[in-house]
């Protein structure tokens, strides 16, 4: 009888909490995610008293008693977390209850996040409002006034200096010998553009007489014209621009792809080199000597990297050199020559790029090309590439019914001539 009685209860408790299940309000709510605006809004902050401290035990009208006040920082290098304090004090006391982010707990792995929910059954949006883990704020007690917490806040953050003097003893103990050079090629510009280095060179350079003429004479030939470095008195053609001057030598040693591929065995893929390239990878293999044959693949793979160059900073060819490597020894040269940073190459110095791949070309033909394929790697028209091949210099004969580029010694540049109407 025991048994049927308690079963009894249990199923009236049953129905009646289905009963309840049924009268239940069911809400449709939209929930709305309010995420932090650093600049109108933050994120919602929670203190406590480790020591057991009750604000609110001796006051019923707290907000009249006490003061709360959130400094943030603004020098920190991440706008998303910055640094922060939050200070709690009573008027009339000299106590001053202090938590921060950036030190004590507060530096701990966080494994948790919060968020605070709030239902507005007349609107029917729940507005969920995260609550960032570091920014449950430790309240310790301080005596002092709130002016000496705001200078600790500020000299809690580093000095930009200071952070780069530490960035330079971290790099020297663990890093790479290529990363310590690099940061001592740094540190030697920035001493150029120290006040007391440059005052020193103005009064050396004050000692120094300068030839008049002879800048004028530079100003008149090399920088006058928007091509690559050139010797007028050149007899031979491959004197006329020279190639040491174009590609130095320490950068022979950054070129060496598509010699290691033909030294393989393996073809060169046309989606991604120039057809240019593709179509003297043949001619590259006959060639017996080493030395020629290096130096032969040596200019194949720089026109290839001017010319993706020139793709990566156009709208039209930005998707074929979007996955090109470029090492960085000629990715930071060109971005110096050529004023890309990383927007559309001005066209000045566009002409300047055309005008480096065109003597490079006629090195690879031995001064004797055709612009069909060029040209097409360039994108653009065979007709208005020529008036490019006649800036440098360049002379168009016919051979065996092709018209072709030759560069004629001694160099003799095209000049324009106004005409008076």
């Amino acid at each position: 009888m025991g048994k049927s009685r308690s079963s009894k209860k249990n199923n009236a408790e049953f129905e009646e909490d289905v009963e309840k299940v049924k009268r239940s309000e069911t809400l449709q709510v939209k929930i709305k995610s309010i995420g932090e605006n650093s600049e109108k809004s933050i994120a919602p902050i929670i203190g406590y008293f480790p020591s057991g401290y009750d604000p609110l035990k001796k006051h019923d009208n707290s907000e009249e008693n006490r003061n709360v006040k959130i400094y943030k920082s603004l020098y920190t290098r991440n706008p998303k977390k910055p640094r922060m304090q939050l200070v709690v004090r009573e008027d009339g006391s000299q106590v001053n209850f202090v938590g921060t982010n950036y030190t004590g707990e507060a530096t701990t792995p966080q494994l948790c996040n919060y968020a605070l929910g709030v239902l507005d059954k007349e609107t029917g949006v729940l507005k969920i409002v995260p609550i960032a883990a570091n920014r449950i704020f430790r309240l310790e007690a301080k005596v002092g006034e709130s002016e000496q917490l705001e200078n600790e806040l500020q000299e809690a953050e580093l000095t930009a200096e200071d952070r780069d003097a530490k960035f330079r003893n971290l790099t020297v103990k663990y890093s790479t010998n290529k990363n310590i050079r690099r940061d001592v090629k740094i540190d030697t510009l920035r001493q150029t553009a120290d006040p007391e280095t440059q005052q020193g060179l103005d009064y050396k350079l004050k000692e120094i007489k300068m030839n008049k003429e002879a800048l004028q004479a530079i100003a008149s030939t090399a920088n006058a014209r928007n091509i690559p470095p050139y010797d007028m008195d050149a007899t031979t053609s491959d004197m006329a621009y020279p190639l040491n001057k174009i590609i130095l030598e320490g950068e022979w040693d950054d070129l060496l792809d598509i010699f290691e591929l033909t030294q393989a065995g393996s073809e060169v893929n046309p989606d991604v080199y120039p057809s240019f390239v593709c179509n003297r990878v043949q001619k590259l293999k006959e060639i017996e000597d080493g030395m020629e044959k290096r130096q032969m693949a040596g200019i194949l793979s720089y026109i290839t990297h001017l010319i993706k160059f020139k793709d990566r900073n156009s709208m039209d060819g930005v998707s074929t050199a979007k996955r090109h490597k470029f090492p960085s020894i000629f990715w930071q040269k060109f971005s110096s020559m050529f004023g890309s940073n990383g927007r559309r190459i001005p066209d000045e110095k566009q002409q300047l790029l055309i005008s480096y791949v065109l003597v490079l070309s006629m090195f690879a033909d031995n001064f004797r090309t055709n612009p069909l394929d060029i040209s097409k790697d360039l994108r653009m028209k065979t007709l208005s590439l020529r008036p490019h091949y006649q800036y440098l210099g360049c002379k168009f004969v016919w051979d065996n019914r092709e018209l072709v580029a030759t560069l004629p010694v001694p160099l003799e540049f095209q000049t324009t001539e106004s005409r008076r109407r």
